[in-house]
């Protein structure tokens, strides 16, 4: 099979990660999964254990939730799938490194940065790619500064990588729709 980028949107407890790890398990061969979920508090610990727990132990999991194109170029490990889970915890990371004063500018730009870093990595790579993120900007709009500078710079990383993605799946209550 050829290298492939698969994008995988959808709201919170779509189904993306389990379609993800579902598609990896059919046809992904030697798989690394890259996790960008940091351990900050009781629920992201328990969620984390669990995410581990359901995945099969022949995967390497490199946790890498910031400099995460840099650490899968230098990653060691052989792999003919890569699964990103998740870019919405990736771009949530670089916000946080973020000033208190940045602009929406500046934070659009500055996930734009990881999202260009990535895709010159996949560029490099010969592994397929998954890469989960959610779908934000569906809903109504988030009451603090904070939460629209998120919600407006996730909107673009997610633009960003369906632009170059081969395939686009939003899924909606588990069901891919298939935008790309």
């Amino acid at each position: 099979m050829a290298k492939r980028l698969i994008f995988l949107l959808g709201g919170a407890r779509s189904g993306k990660s389990r379609y993800a790890e579902t598609w990896a398990r059919r046809h992904g061969g030697r798989v690394l999964f890259v996790a960008t979920a940091e351990p900050n508090d009781a629920d992201m610990r328990r969620r984390i254990a669990d995410h581990r727990e359901s995945r099969p132990a022949d995967w390497h999991t490199l946790e890498a939730p910031r400099e995460t194109a840099r650490q899968i170029a230098d990653c060691p490990i052989a792999h003919d799938t890569l699964l990103l889970d998740c870019l919405t915890l990736l771009t949530s990371n670089v916000l946080l490194e973020l000033p208190e004063s940045a602009t929406q500018n500046e934070a659009n730009a500055a996930a734009l940065v990881e999202v260009e870093r990535l895709l010159e990595v996949f560029a490099a790579a010969e592994a397929s790619w998954l890469v989960v993120s959610n779908e934000v900007g569906m809903g109504v709009a988030p009451p603090t500064r904070l939460g629209l500078l998120y919600r407006d710079m996730l909107g673009r990383a997610n633009q960003r990588v369906a632009q170059a993605a081969d395939e686009v799946l939003l899924l909606v209550a588990g069901i891919p729709w298939r935008l790309k």
